[in-house]
């Protein structure tokens, strides 16, 4: 059996595409399939595998999956907690260089910058203005410029536009025309003026890192979904995947022994110091370690208008995945 599986090349799935990790009487075929419409193979990698069920495995947005499971618990699609992709909100909020804002609430009544609404980072963000602030989310003007991968009815009080295709969100937090912009990554045409903007906390490791310390997780942001009638076929395949991922990210820390590994310098000095500040494995998969993590991004999808009634984390995943 040859089955596609469609991933981001994250440091944690090279062994997947080198073959150096496998399932037992499965070939699978890694597709390097970016989530940015920008990227190799050429649109949404989330929307080709909710829409179009383009691929038999696939890392997708926890955020556009909620919003699907909540429409369809009966999805032909099942999930797998295994989440290649996280984040913490606070180092990705930037702003323009001339700024004078150093603290969400300055963001209260301004126009902030997202993907899109449903962007699980910009879910993530919104929840933790609210949650970790006091800042409730309304009361910020949302600028977006991708579609909503799963149509959503967010009711009358969201402050939501949409930008025309020749304006870029970059350029525009850069200018001052909008106060800030929450990004899983900054926008090239941010990177090509870096000397242009900053993060919105002076210092945004150790703001992570209180928060890590507060709340006791590093944030999902991907789960890995596949074809409900593979596991049809054979029931055990959510748990060998979920042992594969494993498998790869042990592969992957052991390339951290070696000090020359990384083009970052100091790369092991650094692995060390994550070690001290957020434990042995941050990346921890299975959905009982991520239990809390997963309850509190469904209220926040709940309260955001994402989903109509509040979802359990079991909901998420295939049930043979419970248990771990």
């Amino acid at each position: 059996m040859e089955l596609t599986i469609a991933l981001n090349r994250y440091d944690r799935h090279i062994p997947i595409f080198e073959g150096s990790v496998s399932l037992p009487g499965i070939t699978l075929k890694p597709l390097l399939v970016g989530e940015s419409h920008k990227l190799k193979h050429g649109g949404s990698r989330h929307a080709r595998t909710l829409k179009d069920l383009e691929f038999d495995i696939s890392e997708v947005s926890l955020a556009s999956w909620v919003a699907a499971v909540a429409q369809n618990p009966d999805l032909p699609l099942v999930g797998i907690p295994t989440f290649p992709r996280r984040f913490f909100s606070q180092g990705q909020i930037y702003v323009g260089a001339g700024s004078t804002a150093t603290k969400p609430e300055d963001l209260i009544g301004r126009k902030v910058g997202l993907h899109s609404f449903q962007t699980t980072l910009s879910v993530l963000a919104k929840g933790d203005l609210k949650r970790e602030y006091g800042i409730d989310w309304r009361k910020i003007h949302w600028v977006c410029f991708r579609p909503e991968i799963i149509n959503v009815d967010l009711g009358p009080d969201v402050k939501i536009e949409w930008l025309p295709p020749e304006k870029e969100i970059g350029e525009m937090m850069m200018s001052g025309e909008i106060a800030a912009f929450m990004s899983p990554e900054p926008r090239e045409s941010m990177l090509r003026q870096t000397h242009r903007y900053r993060r919105l906390f002076p210092d945004s490791r150790g703001e992570e890192l209180r928060f890590f310390k507060k709340r006791g997780f590093f944030p999902v942001m991907h789960i890995i979904a596949v074809k409900r009638e593979l596991v049809k076929e054979r029931p055990d395949l959510c748990l060998e995947l979920l042992e594969l991922f494993e498998e790869a990210k042990r592969e992957a820390y052991r390339y951290y022994d070696d000090s020359d590994y990384s083009l970052i310098v100091w790369s092991r000095n650094f692995y060390e110091d994550q070690r001290k500040d957020l434990g042995e494995d941050p990346w921890v998969n299975g959905l009982k370690a991520n239990y809390q993590n997963l309850v509190e991004f469904l209220e926040d999808s709940y309260d955001q208008g994402l989903t109509s009634s509040l979802l359990r984390p079991e909901a998420l995943f295939h049930e043979s995945t419970w248990n771990t």
